[in-house]
């Protein structure tokens, strides 16, 4: 008997298939818009500095998702410095709050609102102070998961967007949210490349759904990762990923400040 893959798995594609679905939008006479997202930056390291360099090389644009409570002084000037990079709000310490055997959140429901909410506010001051207007009052959460209370107290504390992971749904909280669909990272196996087939196969899906219209077309398909902890494999991925999208007359990739630009009544969360 042959085994069935869990159906948690993600699906499975390769390049021609990456490159058969961009014909596709081709052929239809579409553009099939792209962002790319990295996470929980705090200071510069060589890994940064690598990412950095290949968004600018290629020309992709880079939203980094900056940690407000442990950021340096130093990171200032390597955002100034990087045309393309924008700095995202990644919660506040990056904190797990949540009581096992609950899944990590910093922004859940294990404590009051206010007390979220007034963090985060902070955070936001303290990314201002720092990087001016590359810092958009941009909302990404640690692992991806927000409380719907704190939620709804964005906007009231400086936030006008946020991004998770999964395709965005319509809901009624006025806030322009703009998510991740490709993560090439292995986290429950020692934080390993996934696989090209695992992560094409996210990106192909994501990519199909909304040319077919299962999902709202017109949300840019996402790339995350994580500089701190990405290996040769998730780096070549992440390099081939790049080029190959940079390349195709039907792909487009778009920077948060563009995405992030209007509102959308949005929730997208897991």
């Amino acid at each position: 008997m042959t085994a069935t893959a869990p159906s948690d798995s993600p699906p499975r594609a390769g390049w021609d298939a990456l490159t058969a679905e961009l014909d596709a939008w081709a052929a239809a006479g579409r553009t099939a818009t792209l962002w790319w997202r990295d996470d929980d930056a705090v200071e510069p390291t060589p890994d940064l500095d690598r990412m950095i360099a290949l968004s600018v090389e290629i020309g992709a644009p880079l939203a980094l998702a900056v940690i407000p409570a442990g950021v340096t002084d130093a990171l200032a000037p390597v955002v100034d410095a990087a045309p393309t990079v924008t700095v995202l709000q990644h919660g506040w310490s990056h904190t797990n709050h949540a009581a096992p055997p609950a899944k990590k959140a910093e922004l859940g429901a294990d404590r009051p609102t206010i007390a979220v909410l007034a963090e985060l506010a902070e955070g936001r001051s303290v990314l201002d102070r720092r990087f001016g207007q590359r810092a958009l009052p941009v909302l990404v959460p640690p692992w991806n998961r927000i409380a719907p209370g704190a939620t709804a107290g964005l906007p009231g504390a400086g936030f006008s967007g946020l991004s998770v992971f999964g395709p965005r749904r319509v809901s009624t909280v006025n806030m322009m949210c703009v998510n991740t669909h490709i993560d090439p990272v292995a986290w429950k196996n020692g934080k390993r490349f996934l696989s090209d087939a695992e992560s094409l196969g996210m990106a192909v899906a994501h990519l199909r759904a909304r040319r077919l219209g299962a999902v709202d077309a017109a949300e840019a398909t996402g790339l995350l990762t994580h500089h701190l902890v990405m290996d040769g494999e998730t780096w070549a991925f992440t390099e081939r990923f790049l080029t190959v999208t940079r390349r195709h007359p039907a792909a487009r990739w778009l920077s948060a400040d563009a995405l992030f630009a209007t509102p959308f009544a949005a929730e997208g969360l897991r």
